[in-house]
């Protein structure tokens, strides 16, 4: 197996991506709104990635938050929102946020469980930052540690009530970035004793199966090197201070912050200590590529992966539970409207 996440072109595989698939035996597979026009669609399409491989057990991934973050949308799909109204409701009702995040990403669960998706991620933990960069902004849950961990913690139950794995990100945090690492490095200039506010939520939830890092460039700790392609920081921040011993991915390796080619910065991100490299665009001469530069699959990443997927399970439809968790995550959510 490939330590490597790839994306599809489309609603359906091509004849290439098929035999290029199984052949190369990826660790899974992430979807965009490209891959998901309707439900009968996409369950068909997750149905045939685990085909090619002959498990269930598959890793299929989404970015599904809310808001602005989003791949399935309404009218297809139910509409969430973001981060920040956990923030405002928790600020005046703490237990009624907790609820709200845990019952929303349940329903939320529950929709991708029927899709045949079996990872999502979410929750962010990043500290929302005055001044910062909005690339962060409303998705975050908010600017306490303390909080951002509750409601992660809550976001995190949720989706496992429903069979699916949430994921802890971006690591070591991306709420100080001053840019958008989608187009450029952002350089965080913060010292010790601020960072440890920003890993403190990570640390935490560091049992979360799977976590992601950030493309950010950290000074005090690696002046060199991003958080993604440092060791110094996978080693000594990630695995050492926060704790984290799950499954490691790569924030998208596509992104600009990156500098070399798709493989090289795979390669650099593979040898730091990232477990797997996810790779979104679905650009065959990229995935092949990598799978030319990453070792086979190590026995460690294996049985993180394992763990990761371990709670997973399928839906043959979106349980009828879903739209009371719905309702109930909304009469929360007016509390702090009506606070307001």
């Amino acid at each position: 197996m490939i330590p490597a996440i790839f994306g599809c072109s489309g609603p359906e595989l091509t004849a290439e991506e098929r035999a290029f698939f199984r052949e190369a035996d990826p660790a899974g597979y992430i979807l965009f709104g490209r891959n998901c026009l309707d439900p009968e669609q996409l369950r068909k399409l997750t149905d045939d990635l685990r085909d090619i491989h002959g498990r269930d057990r598959l890793l299929v991934s989404i970015d599904q938050e809310g808001g602005r973050v989003a791949r399935l949308r309404p009218p297809q799909w139910a509409s969430y929102p973001s981060g920040e109204a956990f923030d405002k409701l928790y600020k005046v009702a703490p237990a009624s946020a907790i609820e709200a995040a845990r019952a929303g990403a349940k329903a939320m669960g529950l929709e991708l469980s029927a899709m045949g998706i079996t990872v999502d991620y979410h929750p962010p933990l990043d500290l929302r930052q005055s001044g910062a960069h909005d690339v962060i902004g409303d998705r975050s849950l908010g600017a306490d540690p303390m909080q951002v961990a509750a409601i992660g913690r809550a976001i995190l139950e949720g989706l496992a009530a429903a069979g699916v794995t949430g994921c802890i990100k971006h690591m070591p945090g991306h709420g100080r970035a001053m840019a958008d690492s989608h187009k450029e490095m952002p350089v965080v200039d913060a010292d010790a004793d601020a960072l440890a506010a920003d890993i403190a939520p990570f640390r935490s939830l560091n049992w979360a199966p799977i976590g992601m890092t950030a493309h950010l460039k950290f000074p005090v700790w690696d002046a060199d090197n991003p958080a993604t392609q440092s060791e110094v920081i996978v080693r000594d921040i990630i695995r050492g201070e926060i704790g984290f011993d799950g499954l490691l991915l790569t924030d998208d390796i596509d992104m600009e912050a990156l500098e070399g080619t798709i493989p090289e910065r795979s390669a650099r991100a593979h040898a730091a200590g990232c477990d797997i490299v996810l790779n979104c665009w679905a650009k065959m001469d990229d995935m092949a590529g990598i799978c030319e530069v990453l070792p086979t699959m190590s026995g460690q990443t294996t049985a993180r992966l394992d763990r990761a997927l371990e709670g997973t399970r399928l839906a043959d439809c979106i349980a009828d539970e879903a739209a009371d968790l719905l309702a109930k995550r909304d009469a929360l959510l007016a509390l702090a409207e009506e606070a307001a």
